[in-house]
């Protein structure tokens, strides 16, 4: 009877959580007056897109957000390896406590530091700039944590035959170190990559033009009441902006279920 239950459950919330993705195919590809109508002999059309796609700058906002992703992870993955590397395997005067403001991090909500970040990014005039958007998520306490707990997982026993063979401190990390924790690598990449293509808040603040504005910024000023576009444009714009990482998850699925599985994340 609890099995039953507990299926039941799934079927429920995993309908409510693809109704959405399925009401916004069904409009996009369907002309307006059959947006409410689900009739299933309804004609199929790309109209939608067309328009959708002319009516707004969707190429100029999806290469912002890929350098804007792209510069992100790179700088991420740069520190925090660096970083972890130095909490997991160096001993230096502070080092727990350094740590523990790192971790300090992540119970701080990022809106919270909105109004200081604005001030800081117009103080430097990185006001309406990629680097602006990008600058304060650079350095990611959640990654510098995942990592540490990856490269303390590795045997020590391996620094010593790196330094046998000749290895210095940059040596071991890129020749142990990260490619023994690339699946942790990996996933904290996908999370990156994903949390930021849909991050809303803080691009919509510090932008101003269509030349640094990300796709989320983007769509939700496409999609505004008073620029009077209808659902069915809507739901083409929604789908142009996911369509870049829904390929990407069905490409390498295999990729990424392998990735959080041995890197532990849940």
């Amino acid at each position: 009877m609890s099995r039953a239950l507990d299926t039941f459950a799934a079927w429920v919330l995993g309908v409510l959580w693809i109704s959405p993705l399925a009401y916004a195919l069904w409009a996009a590809f369907h002309p307006p007056e059959f947006m409410a109508n689900f009739v299933l002999t309804a004609p199929l059309t790309l109209d939608n897109f067309v328009h959708a796609w002319a009516m707004a700058p969707f190429p100029r906002y999806i290469l912002n957000t890929f350098v804007l992703v792209t510069a992100i992870l790179a700088a991420q993955l740069v520190l925090g390896t660096l970083a972890a590397y130095g909490f997991a395997r160096f001993r230096f005067p502070g080092r727990d406590a350094i740590f523990l403001l790192v971790l300090v991090q992540l119970m701080i909500v990022p809106d919270v530091l909105i109004v200081e970040n604005y001030t800081t990014m117009a103080d430097l005039g990185l006001i309406d700039s990629i680097l602006g958007i990008g600058l304060p998520y650079m350095a990611s306490a959640f990654g510098i944590f995942l990592l540490r707990q990856a490269f303390k997982s590795i045997p020590k026993e391996l620094d010593d035959a790196a330094r046998i063979e000749g290895c210095g401190a940059l040596g071991m990390l890129w020749r142990v170190y990260v490619p023994l924790a690339r699946p942790t690598l990996v996933a904290y990449a996908l999370v990156s990559i994903s949390y930021h293509w849909n991050n809303f808040l803080w691009p919509l603040i510090v932008t101003n033009s269509v030349t640094v504005r990300p796709i989320t910024v983007g769509l939700a000023i496409f999609g505004a009441p008073e620029s009077g576009v209808s659902w069915p444009l809507v739901s083409a714009a929604t789908l142009i902006s996911v369509t870049p990482l829904l390929l990407a998850f069905l490409i390498f699925q295999r990729q990424f279920v392998q990735s959080f599985l041995q890197a532990g994340i849940k």
